[in-house]
């Protein structure tokens, strides 16, 4: 993440990540304070064992950028919420030149990064493939306990 400040946001994904029992890094570098911090983390990374990459920015938004240039690993962009309600940092994430893709989740959506990430790690892993089916049934659970929610709140002219 581009500060420390980005963790509230972040943490969403490091939850996601414990509970699927992927291990992972979590790292302050500011494309613009630490640039050379932000090259070598990059560069290093893939013998380091990291598959994929989830940098999160807010404001000009340039780390996910700045380490898609530095490596090959797919990297996921999460805009955080600052200036514009974070359509500025989420235009500089989506807006990368050919040759440096960026996969960007919406503003703030840390949690589907996490999801992504994960995704992508269970293409070639069956213990994540299975834990990751498990949490996406659980998805379909919640949403048929809230509509049988629904279902007991009264209205006068509620017809459901």
């Amino acid at each position: 993440m581009g500060s420390t400040s980005d963790l509230p946001v972040m943490e969403k994904a490091c939850k996601f990540l414990d509970e699927m029992k992927v291990p992972f890094e979590v790292n302050a570098l500011s494309a613009h304070r630490t640039p050379d911090a932000v090259e070598t983390f990059a560069r290093g990374a893939k013998e380091r064992g990291i598959r994929v990459i989830i940098a999160a920015a807010g404001m000009a938004a340039a780390l996910p950028g700045v380490i898609a240039a530095s490596t090959t690993l797919p990297v996921i962009g999460v805009p955080i919420k600052g200036m514009l309600d974070g359509l500025d940092a989420m235009l500089s994430i989506i807006q990368m030149p050919p040759g440096i893709p960026v996969a960007t989740v919406g503003v703030n959506g840390a949690q589907n990064a996490a999801i992504l990430a994960v995704e992508m790690l269970a293409l070639a892993d069956e213990d994540i493939a299975k834990r990751l089916a498990d949490y996406k049934s659980t998805l379909k659970e919640k949403i048929e306990k809230a509509n049988r929610d629904l279902a007991e709140v009264k209205y006068e002219f509620k017809t459901n």
